[in-house]
């Protein structure tokens, strides 16, 4: 049985989409707005707050580690995480130095989810080449951990200048400062946080969740391989979704904004136009949409939660179309009733 198999963290994941010239908020609009959502959703018991780190016109989360820093004096509990910080076209010690500091403004709250991003904006923004795509990854995460290690760090590798003996400062306040890795499904993302005995994070957007066991499991394997406690691990899903009074409202209040969402990636990323049937058999009780009222989010949530044995779960609520009050009151319903319901079932073994 796992240390983790009645507890579930529940939390929020966003890329502060902005669109200002399409209706949307101004970035500087949906920055302030993200302070006021982290407030609410530590003061309605949430667990975590994580942003994406995006480099695109239509997302105002560029410095993940900056914003969570401006909520981290307004919140008591609520963990404060970025959902991914891109690390391949990052410097691991400022990553690692950012964190530190949102760390010790917190009172230890910081989290870093390393992830290789699933848009491409920041390596040439940032002068790197596409083809180290893999190579980048792994030996940034590599630095990444070797400063969380020790104080003072020698590294050498083949993207960035050798460290000689040089400490990196502030130290976290964390002893270490958590690291997951985030992963869109991966199976060598899988095996390599299991190997490092890292914490994962599947961001899971479409298909039937259930069919990410299998990926759970060589993540299992890959840790216990390495000498790692398989029941310690900690595994979370990135999913979609949105929370009403009512399912109907829900539905109705998501769809429109959901739907433009889709069909502006898939224009860029070759897609056939999503349909209303597709958004409706993403939000049966086996899909990856988490849309309705409390107690369907819920049942929904307890459900993925026996398939994957999770311990954190991340509802993406964020799509521009959507008025802020709706967003606000989709997190007071998952802080005061879609959480309570999700403990209560696990405390009796349910799920």
């Amino acid at each position: 049985m796992s240390d983790h198999s009645n507890t579930l963290e529940i939390g929020l994941s966003t890329f502060l989409e902005a669109r200002p010239g399409n209706g949307g908020p101004t970035h500087a609009e949906r920055l302030r707005q993200a302070v006021e959502e982290i407030r609410l959703a530590d003061q309605v018991g949430l667990d975590v707050y994580a942003i994406g780190e995006h480099h695109r016109s239509d997302y105002a989360s560029s410095s993940p580690a900056v914003i969570l820093a401006a909520a981290a004096p307004l919140t008591r509990r609520i963990r404060l995480s970025s959902a991914v910080t891109v690390l391949s076209s990052d410097d691991p010690v400022r990553v690692y130095q950012d964190f530190a500091t949102l760390d010790g403004i917190s009172n230890g709250r910081a989290e870093i989810m390393a992830g290789r991003g699933s848009f491409i904006e920041s390596f040439p923004l940032f002068g790197y080449d596409l083809n180290d795509y893999d190579e980048l990854f792994e030996e940034k995460l590599e630095l990444l951990l070797k400063i969380r290690a020790s104080e003072k760090v020698t590294w050498r590798g083949g993207h960035r200048p050798a460290i000689n003996n040089m400490g990196v400062y502030p130290r976290a306040q964390q002893e270490p400062l958590p690291v997951w890795i985030g992963t869109g499904g991966s199976p060598d993302s899988a095996i390599r946080a299991g190997l490092l005995g890292l914490p994962i994070a599947f961001a899971i957007i479409g298909g039937m969740p259930e069919r990410f066991a299998p990926l759970v499991n060589l993540y299992k394997e890959a840790a216990a391989k390495a000498g790692h406690d398989p029941d310690k691990l900690q595994i979370a899903t990135h999913s979609h979704g949105f929370v009403a009074d009512t399912t109907e409202e829900a539905a109705e209040q998501y769809y429109p904004a959901w739907i433009e969402q889709m069909n502006q990636i898939g224009k860029e990323r070759g897609w056939p136009p999503y349909t209303r049937e597709a958004f409706d058999a993403a939000r049966s009780l086996r899909g990856a949409l988490y849309v309705g009222n409390p107690e369907y989010v819920a049942e929904k949530i307890l459900l993925l939660h026996k398939h994957l044995g999770l311990t954190r779960f991340l509802l993406h609520i964020d799509v521009s179309a959507l008025p802020h009050r709706e967003l606000l009151h989709a997190i007071e319903l998952l802080g005061t009733q879609v959480a309570p319901i999700v403990r209560k079932e696990l405390a009796r073994g349910n799920g």
